[in-house]
């Protein structure tokens, strides 16, 4: 049977570290966590749970996928690689797009609150779960980061390494989700905000999306 408290059954070494940075990791603002705010205070908590699903199945289809070789295929596989990239740019500038025009509406608008916006964001547009995983999975360069911070605290004298992976995995998406939780708490406390200053909500859909645009162009030119 296996003992899943024994480290050295599991073939992981320096867990604290990994633990640590992993937290680290889960803390820096990325697409994904701030979908989930944007979305817990565009629409309320129960949106908030969606994306936070759509993130935590995104990321655990990629890990798979690492167990799986896909690595492996998009090292050796340039052209892949590259429009996977350009895929992934142009959904988050998409999705850029349509934040900054609903902020734009709703400034042009914050006189009269009850009068809904003509256009409403296109990530609203779509249900939270499917675009929260949509920018989970149109960022080939998570694989290369799964299996290139993994890699560090699996032992390579372990027979199993498929079997190390999961259980990182494991406690990756524990933190990732307690972090997602914490986002809701956050969006929809922002939410109630927003409905009395109506000029916030707009200000925050600015910033998300310009941060989108930059990380759209940072995944285009390899930073």
């Amino acid at each position: 049977m296996l003992d899943w408290m024994n480290l050295t059954h599991v073939g992981v070494v320096q867990l604290p570290t990994f633990i640590l940075g992993t937290i680290a990791i889960v803390l820096l603002p990325g697409p994904n966590s701030l979908y989930v705010l944007t979305a817990s205070s565009k629409l309320g908590w129960r949106a908030g749970v969606w994306a936070s699903l759509g993130i935590v199945v995104g990321d655990s289809i990629l890990m798979i996928a690492i167990v799986l070789g896909a690595a492996s295929l998009l090292q050796n596989s340039s052209g892949i690689f590259m429009a996977l990239r350009w895929l992934g740019a142009i959904y988050l500038l998409w999705l850029a797009w349509g934040l900054m025009q609903t902020a734009w509406n709703r400034l042009q608008r914050s006189s009269s609150q009850n009068s809904a916006p003509a256009s409403t964001m296109r990530l609203i547009h779509m249900h939270p779960f499917v675009a929260a995983l949509g920018l989970s999975l149109t960022n080939p360069k998570a694989i290369f980061f799964f299996i290139s911070f993994f890699t560090q605290f699996v032992d390579p004298q372990f027979a199993n390494p498929a079997q190390s992976f999961l259980y990182l995995a494991i406690i990756l998406q524990m933190i990732s989700i307690t972090y997602l939780g914490v986002l809701i708490w956050v969006g929809e406390t922002l939410a109630h905000r927003m409905e009395r200053h109506p000029q916030w909500a707009a200000m925050l859909w600015f910033g998300v999306g310009a941060l989108f645009i930059y990380f759209a162009l940072r995944l285009l030119i390899g930073g």
